[in-house]
């Protein structure tokens, strides 16, 4: 009596529902395709080792993106290119699982290159499963990374050529270079012999990261008959007359006998510890949680803008973590060109009491505009009964609004004046806290001495906070007023509390 039943992998899904519901028995591959091969070793391996329970494939663009269709096992789609990255994340975050990309040639040769490279430099405990079928096969037929000399494809008419188009790449022979990676092999799918090879290389591959071994790479030289406009028969004499004298079938690196497993384990890391590797701990301990002043703060969008080195990406640093003081849930986030002075740059700040779903502040409550194409680029995008500080010592005009408060200040007069004129975003600070009593003027100048790195211009700062207040306490009258602070923290005047959206 027969012993052994053949029958589809385990690690294959019953039914590919996710392909075609209707008609679930049927695959998508073309006919002749080598990903049909290349799946099939990849199941029977996981079934053979027992490990698909704990496995995770990581599938880019192109024709490796429906092995999600087949495989039974943890799905993970990536963006062009990038499953290396998104690999070596997985593995990191789950040590215990085993991790595989499945990449196409266009994906990892072409737009991927850099990708693999570093992973593989690394030594990261992953298995990489590249198809090498010279083109990009689900695009269109344009020419790859690794299409051949003379290979006409649909972006290369005349046949690619060494002088237009560089040499095709040999990525086994790059990344055998490389110290940290175990093993590395080539192989093919043209015949029973080359898939037989193949299967074994696969399995060693798999094998090699349960064992803690390291980066395992295989290369597979597998048949696109639609894309090379051929019959399957055709495609399979191409791979050995064409492609394997240039891409010969071999080992090129393997210790896997000789190399140790290694099993990092997850670092237990105290909170103490963190915040101080981080840095994180900066600002010191917060403020005494004020429940009154927490549960009534209203989610205020600020933009600071200006040019680089006005100091509004500092500004809105400032102001953050002075909102973290006292509580509150804060976000940051710069924009800004590649200069180092006098690009445009700009910063969304978020203050609330409510945790925050995006750090972009698109319709700010408050905009700092610190020159005049900041106000030209963001006075339209200012909420309704929002308020608008104008830095009066550069820009000449007025709003073109009416439905918003608008504050002129000399920000950088008032900085002159005290003799640091870098220092007008620490005079917009103690103005706009003046104006609008969100946080109290004594937690922004807490933690001025903490983030400024130069030591003596600390005090010089202060002073500029200072000088802020005064001015909106000499210019500004009728302030907007609140009944809604919490006594402990009200000071000259309530403050301005803006509607939640």
């Amino acid at each position: 009596m027969a012993s052994n039943v053949l029958k589809k992998a385990e690690s294959f899904f019953d039914h590919f529902e996710r392909w075609r519901p209707t008609q679930n028995q049927t695959t998508h591959y073309c006919p002749g395709c080598g990903h049909g091969n290349a799946h099939k070793l990849i199941a029977e391996a996981l079934d053979d080792l027992g490990l698909a329970d704990r496995s995770i494939l990581v599938s880019p663009v192109g024709c490796s993106v429906f092995a999600y269709y087949y495989f039974d096992v943890g799905n993970v789609q990536a963006a062009h290119g990038r499953a290396p990255a998104v690999a070596t994340g997985l593995k990191r975050s789950h040590p215990q699982s085993i991790v595989m990309t499945y990449q196409g040639d266009g994906d990892l040769a072409s737009i991927g290159g850099l990708e693999i490279l570093h992973a593989a430099n690394r030594g990261e405990n992953m298995t990489v499963f590249f198809i090498n079928n010279a083109i990009y096969g689900m695009t269109g037929g344009q020419m790859a990374a690794t299409s051949l000399i003379g290979m006409k494809t649909t972006t290369s008419p005349y046949g690619r050529s060494v002088e237009n188009d560089g040499w095709p790449l040999r990525v086994c022979e790059l990344l055998a270079t490389l110290p940290a990676p175990v093993y590395i092999e080539r192989c093919h799918l043209a015949d029973a012999k080359g898939i037989m090879s193949c299967r074994k290389a696969v399995k060693k591959a798999i094998k090699n990261q349960a064992d803690g071994k390291g980066f395992s790479f295989v290369e597979i030289l597998a048949p696109c008959p639609t894309g090379w406009k051929m019959t399957p028969l055709e495609a399979e004499k191409w791979v050995k007359e064409k492609m394997i004298p240039y891409y010969p079938i071999q080992v090129f690196k393997d210790e896997s006998a000789t190399r140790e497993g290694r099993f990092p384990q997850p670092r237990e890391v105290a909170d103490d510890e963190l915040w101080k590797a981080l840095d994180l701990g900066l600002f010191g301990e917060t403020h005494p949680y004020d429940e009154p002043f927490v549960k009534n703060f209203s989610t205020t969008h600020f933009k600071f803008a200006g040019f680089g080195g006005q100091g509004v990406l500092t500004g809105g640093v400032i102001l953050a973590a002075a909102g973290m003081q006292e509580n509150l849930e804060v976000s940051w986030i710069p924009s800004y060109g590649p200069e180092m002075r006098g690009g445009t740059a700009n910063a969304s700040v978020v203050l609330s009491k409510d945790p925050i779903g995006s750090p972009l502040v698109v319709n700010p409550d408050v905009l700092v505009a610190m020159n005049d194409p900041s106000l030209d680029s963001f006075e339209d995008t200012v909420r309704p009964g929002g308020i608008v500080f104008v830095n009066s010592s550069i820009i000449a005009r007025k709003l073109r609004r009416s439905d918003v408060d608008v504050i002129y200040v000399p920000l950088t007069d008032i900085a002159a004046e005290q003799g640091l004129t870098a220092g007008a975003n620490a005079v917009l600070l103690g103005a706009l806290m003046e104006y609008t009593k969100l946080l109290p003027i004594a937690t922004i100048k807490e933690i001025i001495p903490l983030g400024i790195k130069r030591k003596q211009l600390i005090d010089a700062n202060l002073r500029l906070v200072d000088a802020g207040v005064e001015w909106i306490q000499n210019n500004v009258k009728g302030r907007k007023q609140s009944v809604t602070v919490p006594p402990s923290k009200q000071t000259a005047a309530t403050p301005v509390m803006f509607p939640e959206k």
